[in-house]
């Protein structure tokens, strides 16, 4: 039932650029550069290729991700051309704007906007993995996203979620309250939710030995449900978190990178 839902969204995130000089092009000039620089890139194998994925192509070009993280180090952060590019919906240039945005700039507002037009899980674990969990305002979101109704925009709180206990920004309180998300979001057998869920629950319990504890008691739970998704997130959590690598770190006060 696993599917690759984080390869994509997992691929390092570009290290931080300087605040690129007063830029003598306008946006106008600037966006269509960046929709040129993509569309060089782009091949037929790679759009095709979406659908193994299970990612729309009607609105994609076929641009793999090294290439646009290419054209995403040659731009530097331009907050503004994120939005543009956002505003485009075309996916690869949704998913350049996350590594061009300036989370510092990335405001509430904006990132419940581009919630509201999340189409497909790719988009959103990246967006999320990029550049959401970045912004002061990301936990607060996990929490407001994860009462949602909308699949992409539940899983969204969850991606959101993982994304934080990966790298390191999500605090042993909020992990527990976040225990307490993924415990209620169970019962949601979406498969973007469930899939979703799962991500942030293994990801918590990597953290360290304590969060792990609880991640695997909440796991155990989840598995001996008679509710079968709820039991397909407590064992597809409990194989990551048993696995001997992952305790034998954690055993020597290490964490789960």
């Amino acid at each position: 039932m696993r599917q690759t839902t984080e390869t994509q969204a997992r691929t390092r995130p570009r290290k931080a650029v300087a605040a690129a000089p007063a830029r003598a092009a306008t946006l106008e000039q600037r966006l269509d550069d960046a929709m040129l620089q993509l569309r060089k890139r782009a091949t037929k194998a790679t759009l095709d290729g979406m659908a193994r994925y299970a990612i729309p192509s009607d609105h994609a070009i076929g641009v793999a991700m090294k290439d646009i993280q290419a054209v995403a180090k040659a731009i530097g952060h331009d907050h503004e051309l994120a939005l543009a590019l956002w505003d485009t919906g075309v996916y690869e240039a949704r998913t350049l704007a996350a590594y061009v945005d300036d989370p510092a700039q990335v405001t509430a507002a904006q990132m419940d906007r581009w919630c509201r037009d999340f189409d497909n899980w790719a988009i959103v674990d990246t967006i999320c993995f990029v550049l959401f969990d970045r912004s002061p305002h990301a936990w607060r979101k996990v929490v407001q996203w994860s009462g949602r109704r909308d699949e992409l925009g539940r899983r969204a709180a969850f991606a959101l979620l993982a994304s934080l206990a990966l790298h390191g920004r999500l605090d042993d309180a909020n992990a527990v309250e976040g225990l307490h998300l993924i415990e209620r979001a169970a019962g949601d057998e979406r498969n973007f939710v469930i899939k979703g869920a799962s991500w942030a629950l293994r990801s918590i319990g990597r953290r360290n030995a304590g969060l792990h504890a609880k991640a695997v008691a909440l796991a155990t739970r989840l598995a001996a449900s008679e509710v079968a998704c709820e039991r397909w997130l407590g064992k597809d959590a409990l194989r990551d978190l048993r696995k001997a690598a992952v305790v034998e770190k954690l055993a020597k006060g290490g964490r789960k990178k």
